[in-house]
C-alpha cells in the first residue's frame, strides 16, 4: 500500500514538475514582453514628430500614432514643404490651431510637448496674415533694449499659452559672425554681432516666455552664426569660420541656471571633431556641452531629415548615432523633401533594436527618458 502511494506521489511530482516548467517559461516570455513595452514607451517620449492636418479625431493618423508610440512631442508647422505648399499642414487661423493643440493633447496617452517654430521676423509659424501677434526679428529685437525683448516675449508667451502650446523652440543664440549666412544673419535670426549682447537679449526672450510657462530651446548649438550655407540642403562645414565666442551665450545661459532644452545644429567642425557633426557627436554633446558647460537638461537634435544629416548618414544610423551622441530627443518635421508617415515607427524599432543588440545602453535610454519626464515635470504638463 505505501508503494502505491509512493508511486502516485512521484507521478504527481512528474506532472506538477511538467505543469511548473511551461509556466515558468511563460512566466518569463511575459516578464520579457512587458520589458520590451516598457522600453518602447521610453523610446516613444524621445520623439518629437510633425504631421499634416489641421483638424484630428480618434482615427487620424497623428492620433493613432501617439497613441501606439507613446510620442513624446509634436510640432506643428505653417507650410508643407514636401507638397511645396499645395498640402495644407497644421494652421490656418487662431480658433483652428487652439482647437487642433487641444484635441491633440486630448488624444495623446500622456503629457505632450506642443512644439511651434515662433523666434520671431521671418521665422515664425504664427503668421500676422493668419491672424496672430506680429513679433520682431532677433535682430530688430537686438537692436532695442533687453526690456523690449522681454516684452515682445511676454506677448507672445500669452499667446502661445492660450492656443495651448507648451514649447517654443527659441530663441536663436547664434552669434551673427556672418551676416550674409543664408540661414541665420540674411534671415535676422541672431540677436546680434556681440555674443554678450546675444546672451542677454535671449535671457531676456526667455524670461519672457517663462513667465507663460512655455518652455524654451536654445539654438544651434555649438553655433551656426559663422556658416555659409544651410543645414536644410547640405553638410555644412565651419571649421574655418566658427568663433570661439559662438560659445558664449551657452556658457553665460547655463552658468545663469537655463536647463531647458538646448537644440543641436548639424554642422562640421573638424577642429573639434574630425568625424561627425555636432548633432551625432560625443565630443561636442557630451564633452562641451555637458562636462565643459554642466549643461543638465534635455538635448533636442535638430530635424533629423535635413540634408546634412539624411545625405550622408542613413536614417536609422544617424538616429543611433545622435543617441550616442548624448541626444535625448530626435526632431522628426517629416517637413523636408518628403513625407514619411512611416518615420516615428522606423525611428523608434531602430532606437529599440540597437538597444536590444547592444549599440545603445538600455541605460542611455533611460537618462534621456528621466530628463524628458522631469522637464514636463518642472513645467506642470498635463493633458
Amino acid at each position: 500500500m505505501l508503494k502505491n502511494y509512493i508511486k502516485i506521489a512521484i507521478i504527481l511530482a512528474v506532472v506538477a514538475a511538467l505543469i511548473a516548467i511551461p509556466l515558468f517559461i511563460l512566466a518569463n516570455i511575459a516578464k520579457e514582453q512587458m520589458a520590451d513595452y516598457e522600453l518602447k514607451q521610453k523610446i516613444g517620449q524621445m520623439l518629437i514628430i510633425g504631421f499634416r492636418g489641421t483638424e484630428i479625431g480618434p482615427n487620424s493618423y497623428i492620433s493613432k500614432t501617439m497613441q501606439k508610440l507613446n510620442i513624446g512631442g509634436v510640432i506643428l508647422f505653417d507650410k508643407d514643404s514636401p507638397s511645396n505648399g499645395t498640402i495644407q499642414r497644421n494652421i490656418v487661423n487662431y480658433s483652428q490651431v487652439k482647437n487642433l493643440v487641444a484635441d491633440i493633447k486630448k488624444y495623446s496617452p500622456s503629457p505632450l510637448f506642443v512644439a511651434i517654430d515662433a523666434e520671431g521676423g521671418y521665422v515664425n509659424r504664427l503668421k500676422e496674415k493668419y491672424g496672430f501677434v506680429n513679433i520682431p526679428s532677433a535682430k530688430q529685437m537686438g537692436k532695442a533694449s533687453t526690456a523690449q525683448t522681454k516684452k515682445q516675449a511676454q506677448i507672445l508667451g500669452k499667446e502661445l499659452a492660450e492656443l495651448g502650446f507648451n514649447l517654443d523652440f527659441a530663441p536663436v543664440v547664434d552669434v551673427d559672425v556672418n551676416p550674409a549666412n543664408p540661414v541665420i544673419g540674411y534671415l535676422e535670426r541672431s540677436f546680434s554681432t556681440d555674443p554678450e549682447k546675444v546672451a542677454a537679449n535671449a535671457s531676456a526672450f526667455i524670461d519672457g516666455l517663462h513667465e507663460n510657462n512655455i518652455i524654451t530651446a536654445i539654438k544651434h548649438f555649438p553655433g551656426h552664426g559663422s556658416s555659409t550655407a544651410d543645414s536644410h540642403l547640405g553638410m555644412v562645414d565651419v571649421t574655418q569660420t566658427y568663433k570661439p565666442e559662438e560659445l558664449i551665450p551657452y556658457e553665460r545661459l547655463i552658468s545663469l541656471g537655463y536647463s531647458d532644452i538646448v537644440m543641436t545644429a548639424h554642422i562640421m567642425n573638424t577642429n573639434i571633431d574630425p568625424d561627425y557633426p555636432a548633432t551625432l557627436s560625443p565630443l561636442f554633446i557630451n564633452n562641451i556641452l555637458r562636462e565643459e558647460l554642466g549643461f543638465q537638461g534635455v538635448v533636442i537634435s535638430d530635424d533629423i531629415q535635413m540634408g546634412a544629416i539624411m545625405d550622408n548618414y542613413g536614417f536609422a544610423d544617424a538616429i543611433v548615432k545622435a543617441i550616442n551622441a548624448g541626444c535625448d530627443m530626435i526632431g522628426i518635421s517629416n517637413n523636408i523633401k518628403e513625407y514619411d508617415e512611416r518615420a516615428p515607427y522606423t525611428a523608434v524599432d531602430a532606437i529599440f533594436n540597437a538597444v536590444k543588440n547592444g549599440q545603445i545602453s538600455q541605460n542611455r535610454v533611460n537618462q534621456s527618458f528621466e530628463r524628458i519626464e522631469a522637464l514636463k515635470e518642472k513645467y506642470g504638463l498635463t493633458n
